[in-house]
């Protein structure tokens, strides 16, 4: 006897091809979109960051710079203000050192003890009035030179903090 094979349908076989590929590229555009997005979302972030990172530098830069040109105009306040203070010192002890050479010589020219007494009387009133008049030159003139010396500074300090805030 002859066996006979059944005649069943054949199983479908799936068409992976055409089943899964569909599939594969639906995934992949869900994958790909939202990267997209995100990649943009960063670049547009990483962009902003940079720029206000330029501009910050560039305040800092001219900041920097500011307080530079403050510092030299500052040193050169101090160096004019020393050289009228040096000034104003040596004049008052030349004036002084004529004062005594005066006095020397009217010294000798007294012709009594109670004239060279009286002489001296003069001489120690009038060169301590000189000697006070000298110092509050001396002392307003080194108040002027501090003063201009830390104008600069003083001024570059407001300014920065008024930035700031």
């Amino acid at each position: 006897m002859a066996t006979k094979k059944s005649a069943a349908a054949p199983k479908a076989v799936p068409d992976l091809a055409n089943d899964l590929i569909p599939d594969a590229a639906e995934a992949v555009e869900a994958i790909v979109e939202p990267a997209l997005e995100m990649q943009q979302s960063v670049r547009a972030a990483l962009e902003k960051g940079v720029a206000e990172t330029r501009q910050a530098f560039a305040k800092a830069k001219t900041s920097a710079e500011d307080a530079a040109s403050a510092f030299e105009l500052s040193f050169a306040a101090a160096k004019d203000g020393v050289i009228a203070f040096n000034t104003k010192a040596f004049a008052a002890v030349r004036a002084n050192a004529e004062a005594n050479i005066e006095f020397v010589q009217a010294s000798f020219a007294a012709k009594s003890v109670s004239d060279l007494v009286s002489l001296q009387s003069d001489f120690a009133r009038k060169q301590t009035d000189a000697v006070v008049v000298q110092l509050k030159e001396l002392a307003e003139t080194a108040r002027t030179a501090v003063a201009e010396t830390f104008e600069p500074l003083k001024e570059q300090v407001t300014k920065t903090f008024k930035i700031a805030v």
